[in-house]
């Protein structure tokens, strides 16, 4: 498959105690991994009607009240809870740790039933009834790009996409905890979408259904480094659902430094890519680009990026960047200074792009793709935010 020849070709690093041989196609499949004809065709087989399998996975998706509050229509036949207990897991992962920033942010890690672990994130959003989760695609990443602290542990298995769904879950739970409800996911966690499609896209299509999530295709965004053949499967599989493309530099050259993908595809092929998708899509691309020091910042560079997008109807957003120690070519990135960061964004705009500065989310507890996963291999909970929000 192209996806695994790409993740080979950016050099993954491997833990060695974790070979990159290890699949999860062995572990037990829980209810957040079925799909609703699996689901169906099980219950036939066990005696029941199929009509229950939409009823028991919105239960899953907590697009159903529990208990004493569901409609009579919607209550179980006997046994058949008990008979699904038996027979499937009902979460894909369990909580290892849980981190609360000051801004409301909170960081879950998760631990996948292998042992491994993934980051998901909840940030609350400016209105104080809504929330925006961030969910990961892989364990670990393979793409190499030089300031990500998720690289730093490197690649070790893709996620099923019951354990991409098991995220959606558990931050709808936080939202809905907090009084709020989750109306958007964006993939900008762990790994690279693109090298996943084949349980990305199942997920999607689960969480955005009305009949299981309920969010909403046009409530979901996928981010790439730029794999120019997974976009072409996205536009292919005509989901209407938002393109994101981390760009972080407007030439091939200082791209090609800090992410090894940008060797592979260059800026120009992969804004083609992106223009494909949107024509199909209609959604407009945003273009993340995370802010160094001395690196991709200069004012010439913001000229080059408006150059690239003149004409083209995409949305630059802008990040500074969250500090994670050595980078793997034992560098130390700094983020732009508040100054260049707005004499950056005040140059695009000059040049008639579309550009926003993202506020930082989560700074008191490192919230960076990554970090917190970093911590607990290197075997501490080093976090600078209160010990007392993390569940160890």
């Amino acid at each position: 498959m192209w996806g695994e020849q790409m993740a080979m070709d950016a050099g993954c690093l491997l833990p060695p105690t974790l070979p990159m041989t290890v699949t999860a196609a062995a572990l037990p499949r829980s209810l957040p991994d079925l799909t609703t004809g699996e689901l169906t065709a099980w219950l036939k087989a066990e005696g029941f009607k199929a009509t229950h399998a939409e009823r028991v996975l919105r239960r899953v998706y907590g697009t159903e009240a529990p208990g004493g509050a569901m409609r009579a229509s919607a209550l179980l036949p006997g046994g058949l809870e008990e008979r699904l207990r038996a027979a499937f897991a009902g979460e894909a992962a369990s909580l290892a740790r849980r981190q609360v920033s000051e801004d409301g942010t909170t960081k879950l890690l998760l631990r996948m039933t292998d042992g491994r672990t993934v980051e998901s994130v909840l940030m609350p959003d400016y209105h104080p009834d809504r929330a925006a989760g961030c969910i990961s695609s892989q364990v670990g990443c393979a793409m190499g790009c030089d300031f990500c602290a998720t690289t730093q542990t490197g690649f070790e298995r893709n996620l099923t996409s019951g354990e991409i769904v098991e995220q959606f879950i558990r931050l709808r739970r936080e939202a809905q905890a907090a009084g709020r409800t989750l109306r958007t996911i964006v993939f900008m966690g762990m790994g690279e979408p693109m090298l996943n499609l084949k349980n990305v896209l199942p997920a999607v299509r689960r969480m955005a259904d009305p009949k299981l999530g309920a969010l909403g295709w046009r409530q979901i965004t996928i981010s790439t480094v730029g794999v120019v053949p997974g976009i072409e499967e996205l536009r292919e599989a005509d989901l209407g659902v938002h393109l994101a493309l981390s760009l972080h530099a407007p030439d091939d050259a200082t791209r090609a430094d800090l992410l090894p993908m940008g060797r592979r595809f260059a800026v120009e092929d992969v804004l083609a890519a992106a223009d494909r998708h949107q024509a199909q899509s209609g959604r407009i691309t945003t273009i993340q680009y995370c802010l160094l020091e001395g690196v991709n910042d200069s004012l010439a560079q913001a000229r080059e990026l408006a150059r690239l997008l003149q004409g083209r109807r995409m949305h630059v957003n802008l990040l500074r960047y969250n500090p994670t120690g050595l980078s793997l070519r034992g560098r130390a990135y700094a983020p732009s200074s508040l100054g260049q960061t707005e004499a950056f964004l005040a140059e695009l705009r000059a040049q008639g792009t579309v550009a926003h500065l993202r506020r930082a989310r989560g700074p008191d507890i490192d919230a960076a793709c990554g970090q917190l996963r970093k911590r607990e291999a290197e075997g501490g909970c080093q976090s600078k935010a209160t010990q007392a929000a993390a569940v160890c």
